[in-house]
């Protein structure tokens, strides 16, 4: 049985690319964004929108690599590439969005093969499950999608 499964895969396609009830789509979203604008902070205190689409990536990717159980890459890993030092030769808006989407469509991937049971086996060095985790992607992804909307919109 995988009815769980099937939900958190649903409500993640749908906050990514769907209608979502609560506004339009994380995609939808970054689309609508100038790459000439993403390098620029608007406050001292947050973040340029490049560096918050880094930080959504690092997750997405140590997400990825839990569903794939890479047992190589530490969570110190991705914690290295929290809110890293963004090189705008490499860390492009298009490179960026796509390699979100491709995380994104691995996961959603990776998923389609679980069944529930697999939502309760723990996550390495963690002290959370598999499922918890999938939820808090959705929830951190949504949060980033706000702030990215908000940015945005003091820079047009």
């Amino acid at each position: 049985m995988n009815k769980e499964v099937q939900y958190i895969i649903t409500t993640l396609q749908g906050s990514l690319d769907g209608d979502p009830w609560y506004g339009r789509s994380l995609y939808a979203i970054l689309k609508e964004v100038e790459p000439a604008s993403v390098f620029i902070n608007p406050d001292e205190k947050g973040h340029a929108l490049i560096e918050i689409l880094y930080h959504m990536i690092a997750w997405a990717e140590a997400v990825q690599s839990t569903l794939e159980g890479d047992t190589q890459k530490q969570i110190s890993y991705y914690e290295a590439l929290d809110w890293r030092e963004i090189d705008p030769t490499i860390h492009t808006w298009k490179n960026g969005v796509n390699e979100l989407k491709a995380t994104h469509r691995r996961i959603l991937e990776l998923l389609q093969s679980k069944n529930d049971d697999f939502l309760a086996s723990p996550v390495s060095q963690r002290t959370y499950t598999i499922g918890y985790m999938l939820h808090g992607l959705i929830q951190h992804n949504i949060y980033h999608q706000g702030q990215i909307a908000y940015v945005k919109k003091l820079l047009d």
